[in-house]
Parts: structure tokens; sequence; C-alpha cells
């Protein structure tokens, strides 16, 4: 008898409607949670802060704050403005750097790659682009060929650093 309560119970629930609703609700909040989740996890790896304790950014930490750009969180230059193209490429460098602090190969000066300048150069002119209308844009292929310490301008004394600035 307690077979036929049950089955009639499961036929009860299906007639009202319930299981499509907590279906439906249950979808709706592991959407929210993870849209939220990836939110904030976005928001927390673009600060200065995360990236300059969770590998050798220290001293690019540091002499950003000192820096006209301070107010800018880090990805802002360094990590594309759309976030459809922004996801990957941030997922394909925070791989690359987390790969590097454990194994261990961070090297003593990090320089950017081929893609990450493309992505500063984009970055540089969107901010100043009206601050540019009459600069030789030709003269160089990036703005930081010229603009090289901009905003990580080398504050320390170089006793103090732990890379020379070349």
């Amino acid at each position: 008898m307690p077979v036929s309560t049950e089955r009639e119970r499961k036929l009860n629930m299906k007639k009202s409607g319930g299981w499509p609703w907590r279906l439906l609700l249950l979808s709706f909040a592991a959407g929210a949670a993870s849209i939220i989740g990836t939110a904030l996890a976005m928001t927390t790896t673009d600060q200065a802060g995360f990236c300059g304790r969770c590998h050798a950014m220290s001293e690019a930490a540091l002499t950003h704050q000192q820096s006209v750009h301070a107010k800018l969180a880090c990805n802002e230059c360094h990590a594309p403005h759309n976030i459809a193209a922004k996801i990957p490429f941030k997922t394909k460098e925070g791989t690359r750097d987390i790969f590097a602090t454990v194994t261990k190969t961070i090297p003593d000066l990090i320089h950017p790659g081929d893609e990450t300048r493309e992505v500063v150069q984009v970055n540089c002119r969107r901010c100043h682009e009206a601050g540019i209308q009459s600069v030789n844009m030709q003269a160089k292929t990036h703005c930081t060929d010229c603009h090289r310490h901009v905003p990580h301008t080398p504050k320390l004394p170089i006793a103090k650093r732990s890379a020379a600035d070349v």
C-alpha cells in the first residue's frame, strides 16, 4: 500500500507543476551564483593588490600605486576591455602565471608577450584617443615603445629593486 501512496504523491506533484518550478528555481539560483561568482572573481583578480601579492609583480604594483594611473585596475590596461575577449585572455594568462609560480620559473624581469603588448596598445588608445590626435603614431609600433615606464616607473633605488630596469 505505501508504494501506491508514493506513486499517487508523485503523480499529484507532476499534476500540480511542483517539479518544473523547483527545477527552474534551482537552475536560476545556479545561474545567478555562477554569474555573481564570475563577476567577483574578475573584479578581484583585476586589482593591483591581487596581482602584486600572487606573483612576482610586487614592484610593478608598488610603482602603479605611485603613478597617475593608480586609480585604474591592472587589467584596465593589461586585459581586453570587451568581456567576451577578456575571459579567455585572463584564463590563458592566469594559467600561465599559476604554472610559472608553481614550477618556480618566474623570470627575474617579466616582459609582456606580443598578445599582451597589442592589448595594452588598444587600451592606451581607448583611453587617450583625444590626446594623441597630433602624435605621429607611425613612428613606433606601440605606445609603450616610447612610454615604457607608464605606469611602472622604477621609483625604487636600483639597490632595492629585485630586477634591473632594462
